[in-house]
């Protein structure tokens, strides 16, 4: 007997071999079929969904919880436009702050308010505290005095980039678990509303983004205290590769303490991939391009030395790890599949499931390289639904072309996966889809319009191409016996919903292990 029978559903399975159904059962936690595999079987309970549309729960192969949750609790710019109004509410963040206390501000966008603000202005409104501004693109930030005078980082009036970014990061912390747990929460629950019920952590331990080298106590914690909300897999930072003294037969001479690396863990909270770095963002300004932003003579910047990145990826790959490579611009990407065609070379992995994050500026003669080498693009449509307009604007008329391609990269038999990045944008999975078939920015622009999908294609991306990115794809992504029971409910059918409407359709219910968790069936 099974615990739950789903009727009158138009369920999307997701599974080409099988792609739609109108039953679905579930039995202690898991899948049991559809339609006709459920014949015969008894079930406790019996729900009919009235045609409501189900599909396998959204997989956000690309975020960031901690972050996102930090900035759910705080001081958030976004959507200001004013540079005074902004000053103002850091006025009063700061106010509301005790002496001597880190006021921590998200949301924070020059392009926004004609340009950064200065160390100057924000001494005005500090009052002593240390202010630090996180750019919403988590590659930079602007602080004042308080925090300067206590810094050892390369800065233009207050404005640091990347890794000098980074130090601002060290100086602020640690953070108390508590805090972390608060935080993912937070961030979980929103994914839930959003029909999202697993989410890969997309770095931990180091980096742009680390809160304490304890973060997975956290996780830990949050999971003992019934308050992860949704499936995690955590990317773990390459800054904490370290020289290993293993067997020379193993041929693992770097890796992570104890020998960790990606599968570890179990299908609620696991090891991911490891997190590697090489360039910044174009928010600001700071992704690696071979040739410069329009009307700048900038190109960007890598993080490191290209010898050094180069040498991360070899050795990620030598001790068995799936990489995640975040590589936003084209020079970025180019150092990303050298290094992984050496690391190959050197030890063949036939399933090493190797990503590049974001995939931001790709150049048509990278396609067959990234095909070839077996690499999965994880893109962030909704970047481009936010941005695609200034994106556009500094890299150029054939350059937007390239950007978070999606058709060029299914012809050219390249995986991809939807991911939202998040804080750095909404989330919703939604929003998503209805960018990678429209391929227009929020004021209807065309952005790449030759790189549409089809709406089953974007579905597919943030289902089954986001589950396979994180290696989960016998756990999740299709609804199909012995997979996880995580499901969304839409009040809509996508495949029947005008593409305008897309973002708008509804989320009556997201289901964990076959339990509602957000909404009502």
């Amino acid at each position: 007997m099974i615990d739950l029978l789903i009727e009158d559903a138009t369920v999307l399975t997701m599974n080409p071999a099988r792609p739609r159904a109108t039953r679905v059962g579930i039995w202690q936690g898991r899948l049991a079929g559809v339609d006709d595999e459920l014949d015969g079987m008894a079930a406790r309970r019996t729900i009919r969904l009235g045609g409501a549309t189900v599909l396998p729960g959204f997989v956000d192969a690309h975020t960031h919880l901690v972050w996102s949750g930090m900035s759910q609790g705080g001081t958030d710019l976004t959507g200001l436009r004013e540079r005074a109004e902004v000053l103002a509410v850091l006025r009063r963040a700061c106010a509301a702050a005790s002496p001597g206390d880190w006021v921590e501000v998200t949301g924070y966008d020059q392009r926004a308010i004609g340009g950064h603000l200065t160390t100057t202005e924000l001494d005005a409104v500090a009052d002593g505290r240390k202010l630090w501004l996180q750019h919403t693109s988590g590659h930079a930030g602007v602080v004042n005095s308080a925090i300067l005078d206590g810094l050892d980082a390369d800065h233009d009036n207050g404005l640091l980039l990347e890794r000098a970014h980074t130090a601002v990061r060290e100086a602020r912390l640690p953070y108390r678990v508590s805090e972390l747990v608060d935080a993912i929460e937070r961030a979980g629950r929103t994914c839930l509303a959003q029909g999202i019920t697993t989410c890969a952590e997309a770095g931990i331990g180091g980096g742009l983004i680390a809160t304490p080298p304890v973060e997975v106590a956290a996780y830990q914690a949050a999971r003992e205290a019934g308050r992860l909300p949704v499936r995690t897999q955590l990317m773990v930072a390459s800054d904490g590769l370290r020289d290993l003294a293993g067997h020379p037969g193993d041929g693992i001479t770097r890796g992570i303490d104890l020998g960790l690396r990606t599968g570890f863990g179990d299908e609620t909270l696991s090891i991911g991939a490891l997190k590697v770095w090489l360039d910044g963002g174009i928010m600001a300004r700071t992704a690696a391009l071979t040739e410069s932003y329009v009307d700048s003579d900038s190109a960007g910047q890598l993080q490191e030395d290209p010898a050094v990145l180069r040498q991360i990826i070899i050795d990620g790959h030598l001790a068995g790890w799936q990489l995640a490579v975040h590589a936003i611009g084209d020079r970025a990407l180019d150092i990303a599949l050298g290094a992984i065609a050496e690391a190959q070379a050197r030890k063949p992995r036939s399933d090493a499931r190797h990503r590049i994050e974001h995939c931001g500026v790709v150049r048509p003669d990278q396609l067959e390289p990234l095909a070839r080498l077996g690499l999965t693009a994880v893109i962030q449509p909704e970047f481009l639904w936010d941005n695609g307009d200034d994106y556009s604007g500094v890299l150029g008329p054939e350059r937007a072309g390239w950007l978070y391609r999606g058709r060029a990269f299914l012809d050219a038999g390249i995986p991809v996966a939807s991911s939202s990045d998040r804080p750095v944008t909404g989330g919703a999975p939604l929003r998503a889809i209805q960018f990678m078939v429209e391929r227009r920015s929020n004021t209807g622009r065309p952005v790449g319009p030759g790189e549409k999908l089809t709406v089953g294609e974007a579905l597919s991306a943030a289902t089954i191409g986001a589950a396979r990115a994180c290696r989960r794809e016998h756990l999740s992504g299709t609804v199909e016996a012995g997979k996880l029971a995580d499901l969304v409910v839409l009040e809509r059918n996508p495949l029947d919903v005008p593409v305008p409407e897309l973002a708008g359709t509804g989320v009556r219910a997201t289901l964990l292990g076959g339990e509602v968790v957000y909404g009502a069936l």
